[in-house]
């Protein structure tokens, strides 16, 4: 399996090999290799835990109902995807136009906090009502997989997890929304984003359950209070509070054969456990400020995969973006330049060097070489290959963003326009 991932698409010319594409990195990268697994339900009597493979790493919060689930194995730096590059800008006129054109501008949404002061009682009130538990068919088993999820608008619309239902979503399966009354409805997938692990889904018959307030986690501090929300092994209603640990943490999560997601993370100590992903991380004011992703373990010989401590959540700025283009075409978008970087283990900051630039790219229109080592991306810092794939993806296509590279040992600065792809 090579080490060498794509920060953009493949054009006439292309390379072969892996392919990796582009969000969210602010801070530090991690460095050490990365490993999740799925979850399968214990025999009765059982801890929860993570079959066969024992190995500390990311995991995704999702949850693998049934007995005998395959443990997956992502190691830090495995991608995929394909495809062409365009401009943003050049391919928004011939978008065909989804059920709501204007996106989040023409649906329902909350922006004013529901808690003016209070704890987390009082925000654990204004916001269960709003959280609800998802059971999705998994590889065929029905109500094989259970996550968590949140209403965004008045329009019965809900946000999860891709990795909650994408294997639903690849085999036609049924996916259910249980609310806070218990009550379940059939929902429909509206569109999901495998780069940004998130998914829209639709309950038509749903109309009535309240939307959760919409955030910003760019106001966040490090130290603020946070409340997460969602239902952990099967535990559906559950919160757990805890605070802001780190932010703009960037981390990878995903499974072998498949795109993997680059999330520029908000960390947290509120208890995270399999089946809280797609759950909201919600500020002592109830408002959304990321959704809950992926958790870090200790793995050891017991493969245990409950919470340290170290939880993961994808920034409510992220989630309004790519629900905003799912809702108007049923499909996302992310930024390229259409390069390859090394994403093996580096203990060395020392930036992120392109190994190859696919011919007709955004990384070749702006002199970018072999050889180049980016050290910044518009005024943040690159230590590595996830750092300068998470840095990319915290823009958008079209926009034009400024790379400081050394070449030769030669610093040097140049402007990349970002390339899109589907994802």
């Amino acid at each position: 399996m090579s080490d060498d991932n794509e920060t953009g698409p493949r054009g006439p010319g292309r390379a072969e090999g892996p392919e990796i594409f582009a969000p969210p990195v602010y801070g530090p990268p991690v460095t050490a290799p990365v490993v999740w697994h799925d979850f399968a339900r214990p025999a009765p009597g059982a801890h929860p835990m993570a079959p066969g493979v024992h190995s500390s790493g990311l995991r995704p919060t999702s949850r693998r109902r049934g007995f005998g689930s395959a443990a997956l194995i992502l190691l830090l730096g495995l991608g995929g995807g394909l495809g062409g590059s365009a401009v943003y800008d050049a391919l928004a006129d011939n978008e065909a136009a989804g059920p709501y054109a204007g996106g989040l501008a023409d649906v329902e949404t909350v922006e004013l906090p529901p808690v003016e002061t209070g704890g987390v009682q009082a925000v654990a009130e204004a916001l269960l009502p709003s959280t609800v538990q998802i059971v999705a068919d998994l590889d065929g088993q029905a109500g094989g997989a259970t996550g968590s999820g949140f209403v965004l608008d008045k329009q019965g619309h809900i946000v999860t997890n891709n990795h909650v239902v994408a294997s639903a979503a690849e085999d036609d399966g049924a996916i259910q929304v249980v609310d806070f009354d218990g009550n379940s409805y059939d929902a429909e997938l509206v569109g999901r984003s495998t780069v940004y692990d998130l998914a829209v889904l639709l309950v038509p018959g749903a109309t009535d359950l309240p939307p959760a307030a919409l955030g910003r986690s760019e106001r966040l501090r490090v130290g603020d209070g946070v409340v997460a929300f969602g239902s952990p092994l099967g535990l559906t209603s559950t919160v757990t509070a805890g605070i802001v640990s780190a932010l703009r943490r960037p981390v990878t999560t995903g499974a072998v054969g498949d795109e993997s997601s680059y999330i520029n993370a908000v960390q947290t100590d509120a208890a995270i456990n399999p089946g809280n992903s797609g759950g909201p991380l919600v500020n002592l004011r109830g408002q959304v400020v990321g959704v809950n992703s992926a958790i870090a373990t200790n793995g050891g010989p017991t493969g245990d995969a409950g919470n340290i401590g170290v939880g993961f959540a994808i920034p409510v700025e992220q989630v309004r973006i790519t629900a905003d283009q799912i809702l108007k075409t049923g499909e996302a978008r992310y930024p390229v330049i259409g390069a390859e970087v090394s994403t093996r283990e580096s203990s060395l900051s020392a930036g992120a060097q392109i190994s190859r630039i696919n011919l007709d790219t955004p990384a070749q229109a702006a002199g970018l070489a072999a050889g180049d080592v980016v050290i910044e991306v518009d005024g943040l810092r690159v230590s590595d290959g996830i750092g300068l794939i998470v840095n990319i993806r915290s823009h958008q296509p079209g926009e034009k963003v400024e790379f400081v590279y050394l070449r030769n040992g030669e610093e040097r600065t140049t402007t990349v326009q970002l390339g899109s792809e589907t994802g």
